[in-house]
């Protein structure tokens, strides 16, 4: 079982390659934002620089890439929020076991968001346009939960191959 486990784990790098270009993402969207954001603020304020008027609904649209996306970067970490208060009087297997049930659910919504993401993104937002922008699709509104939905599936399977190479493999061998 060990080996099959350390074969699962030369594909580390790929991981480490998706959450590198996953996290570059975010900073690269965090970065259109602030600047995205001080144009339009300074456009308000100072006569000469020009106030775009599809500033919001990209500054919004590049907000919801980035909610989702760290969200999937926190799944990698084991960053979320969990309840851990009775985890010191539960019995490790059984919290090993917990934790891959939780990996399950996870990983199901993750495909749900892709699925249901997708449907959204092709069919509500290829009706609608931005106000500000009339020539550019809503579909980028709705496209961050499908792409979420890719980051989180790759990530929760990583954490879960983790999991289940806790509960099946002895430490030590």
């Amino acid at each position: 079982m060990s080996r099959v486990f350390s074969t699962i784990d030369k594909i580390k790098p790929a991981y480490d390659l998706a959450y590198k270009i996953v996290l570059f993402l975010c900073k690269l969207l965090l970065i259109v934002d602030i600047l995205i954001t001080t144009i339009a603020v300074a456009g308000r304020y100072i006569s000469f620089i020009p106030d775009p008027s599809w500033s919001e609904e990209i500054i919004l649209t590049c907000m919801a890439f980035m909610a989702v996306l760290s969200a999937a970067l926190a799944i990698r970490r084991n960053a979320h929020i969990r309840m851990t208060a009775f985890d010191k009087f539960l019995p490790k297997r059984l919290l090993k076991f917990l934790d891959i049930i939780s990996d399950i659910a996870v990983l199901v919504l993750a495909v749900v968001m892709i699925v249901v993401g997708w449907r959204y993104s092709v069919q509500i937002g290829s009706k609608g346009y931005y106000v500000s922008m009339p020539n550019l699709s809503r579909f980028w509104m709705y496209l961050p939960v499908p792409v979420a939905g890719i980051a989180m599936f790759i990530f929760q399977i990583e954490v879960l191959l983790d999991h289940f190479k806790e509960f099946f493999v002895k430490e030590g061998i």
